[in-house]
């Protein structure tokens, strides 16, 4: 069922990100060879879990998609791309992908961020 970043009822709903030891995890939903790329809303998975929906131009060959995933979400998101790897699901369209760094700060930067597409989805 697709949320949009609107539908989102305040700063206790659930959103796709999990602090690690690492760094953060943030669990997507990607969709390659799509018409044109850019970051979508969110999803829920049949389980309950939820999902960044990103789509990619790249064909799911030899991980141009997963590149790509890494390129648009690290200039999105103002990261370098050495700190962001994809750690499951790299022949799958659900991933996990890591942030590396403090994860409660990329925590509270991600949510800053959606917050932000929020409010410009709105508009």
């Amino acid at each position: 069922m697709p949320i949009r970043l609107s539908d989102r009822a305040g700063p206790n709903t659930r959103l796709p990100l999990t602090i690690s030891a690492d760094g953060l995890r943030v669990f997507l939903r990607v969709t390659p060879k799509a018409r044109s790329q850019g970051i979508g809303g969110l999803a829920e998975a049949a389980d309950g879990g939820i999902f960044l929906k990103v789509a990619v131009t790249a064909p799911a060959d030899k991980g141009r998609a997963n590149a790509a995933v890494v390129r648009l979400l690290a200039k999105e998101w103002g990261l370098a791309k050495s700190d962001l790897e994809i750690i499951q699901g790299a022949v799958s369209r659900t991933k996990t992908l890591l942030i590396r760094g403090d994860g409660a700060v990329l925590m509270r930067s991600l949510n800053g961020w959606f917050e932000d597409k929020d409010k410009k989805d709105q508009q």
